[in-house]
This record gives C-alpha cells, structure tokens and sequence, in this order.
C-alpha cells in the first residue's frame, strides 16, 4: 500500500511511502486482538485492592447477647460478616492480574490492527519533526491542519521526539508513544492513526523480528 506523505501545515509533501504487506495488510485475526487487549488490559490492573476478613478487621470479641433465650440466632463477635459493619467473607485480597500470551499471538494482533487501520484509510504519514520546547499550542495546530483536534488521535513518534510527547500528554483526545511502544489496544482505541515518517520501517523492523 503506498500513502503520501504529509507535512505538518497539512498540504502534501512530494514524497511517498509503501506500507509493508506484511504488516499493514494481513487477514486479520479478532480472536488474536481480543487475547492481546486483554492482556494489555490486565497487566495494567493495580491488583492492591484488599478487604478486612475476620481474623484481621478490629473489634471486640465480647460475646453480644446470651446463647438462649432471645428467640432470635446465635451472636457471637461483633466482627461476624452477618453484622453491620462486620467483616468481608471471600473478599479480594491483592494479586496479579497479568497472564502470558505467546509473541506471535502479539504480533498477529498489532498486525490486524494496523491492517484495520489501513483498510479504513485511517493512516496519516507525516514528514518528521520535532519542537525546541514542550508546546501543547503548536501540537494542536498540527492537529487543527487535519481536522484532528476533534478526534481521537494516537502520533508514533521516534525516540528523539521527548518534546513532542511532552506536548501531547494533557490533551483528552491525543497520545503520543514511541514506534517501538506501538500496541494493539492504543491503535484500535485511536480513530486516526499519525505515524511519523521515519517510524514506519522502525515499526515493520520490530513487528517483523
């Protein structure tokens, strides 16, 4: 697939680029994308929630009431789970919420998602650039030049563009990550794709070892 390539006032640069088959127009596999955003997602679960069981939440341990004679049930710690305010049965305690999944599986989905992209001719190549200092105003006139500042946007960046991510970061609807960081989660959950000249070959090299 061959794209032109855009500059950043958004007018067309004389260059072209060819997108590798491989990559960017492959049969795409959903099973493979929805393994992969789930272990995205999993891996970036806290798992610090914990709940106070019986042996742990403090309390008294005064039996309530007598044994018999009341007519009602049996009371013992006021730290029973039946109680208000009682402890928590089966609750969560911490863990690891992350699980493997195999490489090529991985692959596969970034290249399904990199194919939908393409095929939705949801991909802007853009001639690269950088800024002498973190602006978030010049990075939204770049977006403005595309009719982007709208739209969910996800920018790979190569690894020198510090500036450019540092601009990007308090805007809702953009992101900014670096070519080799590209995963499936990211691309899908953008509805544009921007990705910077010199990063597509970064980008087959790394999906295609």
């Amino acid at each position: 697939m061959e794209l032109k390539v855009y500059q950043i006032d958004g007018s067309e640069s004389a260059k072209t680029v060819t997108l590798n088959d491989n990559v960017f127009n492959v049969e795409p596999n959903d099973h493979a994308i929805w393994l992969d955003i789930k272990n995205i997602l999993a891996n970036r679960r806290q798992g610090t929630h914990d709940t106070l069981e019986k042996s742990t939440i403090s309390g008294s341990t005064r039996k309530l009431k007598r044994q018999k004679g009341t007519g009602g049930a049996r009371a013992g710690s006021i730290k029973s789970p039946t109680i208000r305010g009682g402890a928590t049965v089966f609750g969560p305690h911490p863990r690891d919420y992350g699980f493997k999944l195999n490489k090529k599986v991985k692959r596969l989905a970034r290249f399904s998602a990199l194919t939908y992209k393409a095929k939705e001719n949801k991909i802007i190549v853009l001639e690269d650039f950088a800024f002498d200092a973190p602006k978030t105003k010049a990075f939204v006139e770049i977006l403005k030049h595309f009719n982007l500042e709208d739209t969910k946007t996800l920018l790979l960046a190569n690894n020198s563009n510090t500036n450019v991510y540092l601009s990007s970061r308090n805007l809702k609807r953009s992101k900014v990550i670096r070519a080799c960081d590209v995963n499936t989660y990211d691309v899908l959950n953008a509805t544009n794709l921007i990705i910077c000249e010199k990063s597509i070959p970064e980008i087959e090299k790394m999906l295609g070892e």
